[in-house]
């Protein structure tokens, strides 16, 4: 068992992050997941939400993240989402303004409900940043 992860937080378009972790929690569509060195080999579904990543050096990095797939093997975490985007990068009154406009879209609308819920997972990242 080592005492680090190699992490790496892709999106569709761009390497987002990469480093060594300590731990790793994303939230997967079995719920919240954990990963400490020694994990276990793991391939999840990622739904909309919030990667919270603990380095070696005591760092805490967050990200927002929309659907995706979260693989650990071998003491590598790979995070593969459609989006992310580090809290650091979030414009809070943005991600505010972008959540009610997607929730004044209509509920009826799935391209609406999907961007409500990553404006959520913006807000969210920046708050637990914070």
């Amino acid at each position: 068992m080592t005492d680090a992860l190699q992490v790496e937080l892709v999106s569709a378009d761009r390497l987002v992050w990469s480093g060594e972790a300590t731990q790793v929690i994303a939230r997967t569509t079995e719920g919240d997941v954990g990963i400490l060195p020694g994990h276990a080999p793991l391939l999840s579904l990622l739904v909309d939400g919030v990667v919270d990543v603990q380095t070696a050096e005591g760092e805490t990095w967050v990200a927002a993240v929309s659907s995706g797939f979260l693989s650990v093997a071998a003491g590598r975490v790979s995070v593969l989402a459609e989006y992310a985007e580090m809290s650091h990068d979030i414009d809070l009154e943005k991600a505010r303004h972008d959540l009610e406009r997607a929730q004044a879209a209509g509920e009826d609308d799935e391209a609406a409900i999907q961007a409500v819920r990553l404006a959520e997972a913006r807000i969210r990242a920046v708050e637990k940043a914070s």
